[in-house]
């Protein structure tokens, strides 16, 4: 049996970057166990040399020696966490070397630039995005519904808040989100305040069993949770999407980034991630 590996994600700055392509790497050994760390901010020698102390001590506990995922912008530091007994991937170290050459010039190596709040009306966009999103969840408020982006549709627990404030968060889209509920199928149609913007909407439907498993864990033993109800829900909403000429995708074995960049494409929601 293979042993548990443990993996650290370092960085000087928040580690977003690092982990991010840490577990993108990862996902491709999806049969082996893996007990991540995560250590940002890591911007000194002495930083360093505490990673190190950890790292030491995983691979006494593991018994193999643990992986580094990392970016570093300064040279010292990076040497320093490569005296840690570990698997070091320095993405900083892998790219920045052959991007310099090609383009005949030197980084700035600073810390933090791809995350940072250097273009004030990108952050501000973005603010405004997760102020408009939040204030229209599940269906919360019908209001200026007009100046949303995309608004999704699809039963509840499909998936439309945690997409929602992806989009928000990472591309600055405005997304308002509603519940389609037993009532709007017994209409047979769209409530009146969405059926004026059918333009901006876009469904999520799911698996019925999933969604039995996910509402079973907020509403144990309830009609709600329910194979059958799930099963009516389900499909009930299908055929009214159908009907509705709503654009819609299964989100029952995507991830939240593949059921965003499938939107947008749908959609043709062309923004650039902060």
């Amino acid at each position: 049996m293979t042993a548990s590996r443990t993996v650290f994600f370092i960085s000087d700055g928040t580690g977003i970057t690092a982990e991010t392509l840490g577990h993108s790497l990862l996902s491709q050994f999806g049969d082996l166990k893996f007990r991540t760390v995560r250590m940002p901010f890591v911007d000194s020698v002495v930083k360093a040399e505490e990673c190190v102390a950890r790292i030491s001590e995983a691979r006494r506990l593991d018994g193999v020696r643990p992986f580094v995922i990392s970016t570093q912008v300064n040279a010292q530091v990076s040497a320093a966490l490569r005296q840690g007994d570990a698997l070091i991937l320095d993405f900083f170290e892998a790219f920045i070397a052959p991007l310099e050459a090609e383009l005949g010039e030197r980084s700035t190596h600073t810390i933090g630039r791809s995350h940072g709040g250097a273009n004030s009306r990108d952050y501000s966009a973005r603010i405004d995005a997760i102020n408009f999103t939040l204030a229209h969840d599940d269906g919360i408020s019908d209001t200026d519904l007009d100046k949303s982006d995309v608004i999704l549709v699809g039963v509840s627990r499909s998936g439309k808040t945690p997409t929602s404030l992806y989009l928000a968060l990472q591309f600055g889209i405005k997304v308002a989100n509603y519940p389609l509920i037993p009532e709007d199928f017994e209409r047979n149609k769209l409530p009146g305040s969405l059926a004026k913007h059918r333009h901006k909407l876009f469904g999520l439907t799911i698996g019925p069993d999933r969604l039995s498993q996910i509402r079973w864990e907020r509403r144990p033993e309830s009609h709600y949770a329910s194979p059958e109800n799930c099963r009516y829900e389900v499909d009930a909403a299908q055929k009214l999407m159908k009907r509705e000429g709503i654009r819609w995708l299964d989100s029952t074995t995507k991830s939240i980034e593949e059921i965003a960049a499938t939107l947008m494409q749908t959609v043709k929601l062309d923004r650039n991630a902060y």
